[in-house]
């Protein structure tokens, strides 16, 4: 490693790694679009898919600009921030109504502080006066608080009664005797009454749907031909318990409203919209009839039998980062055109093609996969073997360590790249997607340590039955390469002779070869 950092190197490292590090104006510059944003412009509400660093809150943030320039009414909310620790994580003290409203408060107190400080940048929405009440009404329907619990009563009386009284008879002799009688008498009387009232029992937030949904349908018809976007991120940061009772204040009070369009941005394997409760009633967003639109931006980032379009999407995502916004002092010199990123910060275009490679179509893996070879590079431009280091040295610090936790998904990975990379020499697999929803098996595609790249592979002999392709991560067999375990291909054929092929077109009978079997796996861990 060379002595400090060179330009390029250096410029590497000071990129964000997350879209919330950045300032909201410079999002838009910096997005790439893979598709996504045509799909997202759409008015319908939709939910957003995604695993975490495929860039959910990038397209949000960017969409929320888009939405702005048009003159719409944008309002981003990062669900990481809602809440308390206690309505969140007290679970078995509170009851999830009980939670789940108290991060409802919070979620409309910061719909109502969005929108007044989208009035306070306007001054069509300021001097509004209809809209400005209708604000000031929806702050008044989300601050109700109410007590449960028991009211005592009680009164205190008490009364004071005295009585004084006092005579005196005088007798004078003398030139002219006289008599005196003298009779004094006193009386007094006090009454006190007291009522106390105590009331025993918990604070309780109460929120009536019927008067937050009148006050926002009220809001939103002074907004005439604006439209509002909720833009909800982080959906899957709130416990899985609340989610169904959040997706139902949406379902009451927000989507019936024709001038809202709500966007939800969450993991899908950590999502729970819909629930049904023991007294048989179903809460929640019914997917396909409340949101009719779902995008799944894992399919967006897919790059497979698309070398040059991964190519194109990952150079010009790093150039935009490297450039937009940048001080003049921190800008790379010769850095002006996306073909430049190649030449000043890589050895060849080989180098950058395996961090393509290594990055497996997720932009934050490419993000810090690069930060760390550019800091192994130090003067350097970036060779194939900083890639290998950085992509090894991510692996381990993000995803493996992810799952450490998970000892099962851990013995899972190991049995797949056995299975997988040193008896098959494949990097790729199909499974039956009956076992595609087993927790392990999401666990590891939560964690980026499997990928997902084909669905619905079937079988003319096997009717019904449907397979989808994964890859294992780069950066669990890196250490392979150049030992007689290191990958040739995705897939092997049905004949080992045949050799390998990536994600094909043929009839599945081709390459059953490639077919993992779940229930091997869990026999032999049942007998460990």
């Amino acid at each position: 490693m060379g002595v400090g950092l060179s330009g390029v190197n250096r410029a590497f490292n000071l990129v964000p790694k997350r879209a919330e590090s950045r300032q909201s104006d410079r999002l838009r510059d910096t997005f790439v679009d893979s598709g996504v944003a045509a799909a997202l412009e759409a008015i319908d509400h939709q939910i957003l898919y995604g695993r975490r660093g495929t860039g959910k809150t990038h397209a949000f943030r960017y969409l929320e600009n888009v939405v702005r320039a048009r003159e719409h009414v944008a309002v981003y909310i990062d669900l990481r921030t809602m809440g308390s620790p206690e309505g969140l994580f007290l679970g078995e003290t509170l009851p999830p109504t009980e939670r789940a409203g108290r991060l409802l408060v919070d979620l409309l107190g910061e719909l109502h502080d969005a929108l007044l400080e989208a009035a306070l940048e306007d001054d069509t929405l300021m001097l509004d006066v209809a809209f400005v009440t209708k604000l000031d009404g929806l702050a008044e329907a989300i601050s109700t608080v109410r007590i449960a619990g028991e009211v005592e009563l009680s009164t205190e009386g008490e009364r004071k009664t005295a009585d004084k009284s006092s005579g005196s008879f005088g007798l004078t002799v003398g030139p002219k005797p006289s008599a005196e009688l003298r009779l004094a008498g006193e009386s007094s009387e006090e009454g006190r009454r007291l009522n106390r009232e105590t009331r025993r029992g918990n604070e309780r937030v109460g929120v009536n749907f019927s008067q937050v949904a009148r006050a926002l349908r009220e809001l939103a018809d002074t907004l005439s031909a604006r439209r509002l976007w909720l833009l909800l991120d982080e959906w899957s940061s709130v416990p899985p318990e609340i989610q169904p009772y959040l997706a139902e204040f949406l379902v009451r009070c927000v989507l019936p409203l024709q001038m809202f369009t709500v966007k939800i941005a969450a993991i899908e394997q950590q999502t729970r919209f819909r629930f049904r409760r023991e007294d048989g009633t179903v809460i929640g967003i019914e997917l396909g009839a409340d949101v009719a639109a779902n995008v799944d931006l894992d399919e967006f980032m897919v790059f497979e039998q698309n070398q040059e379009r991964a190519r194109e999407f990952f150079r010009g995502l790093l150039f935009k980062h490297l450039t937009s916004g940048v001080e003049v002092q921190e800008q790379v010199a010769g850095l002006r055109v996306q073909e430049d990123l190649i030449r000043l910060g890589f050895t060849d275009k080989r180098a950058f093609d395996e961090l393509v490679r290594a990055a497996e179509g997720v932009p934050r893996d490419a993000i810090n996969i690069a930060a760390k070879a550019a800091l192994r590079a130090g003067t350097d431009p970036i060779s194939v073997p900083h890639i290998r280091q950085a992509a090894r040295a991510w692996f381990q610090t993000d995803k493996e360590a992810a799952i450490r936790s998970h000892p099962d998904a851990q013995r899972l990975l190991n049995w797949v790249i056995d299975k997988v990379i040193k008896q098959k020499r494949a990097r790729g697999f199909l499974v039956n997607q009956k076992d595609a929803g087993a927790p392990l098996m999401l666990a590891l595609f939560d964690a980026r340590v499997l990928h997902l790249v084909r669905r619905g592979y079937s079988a003319q002999d096997e009717p019904g039955e449907r397979y989808d392709v994964y890859v294992i991560d780069y950066g669990a067999y890196v250490d392979l390469i150049h030992t007689k375990y290191e990958p040739l291909g995705v897939l092997p054929v049905e004949d080992a002779d045949a050799g390998y092929v990536e994600v094909p077109t043929q009839d599945l009978r081709a390459i059953r070869r490639a077919i993992l079997d779940l229930a091997e796996f869990d026999k032999q861990a049942s007998t460990v």
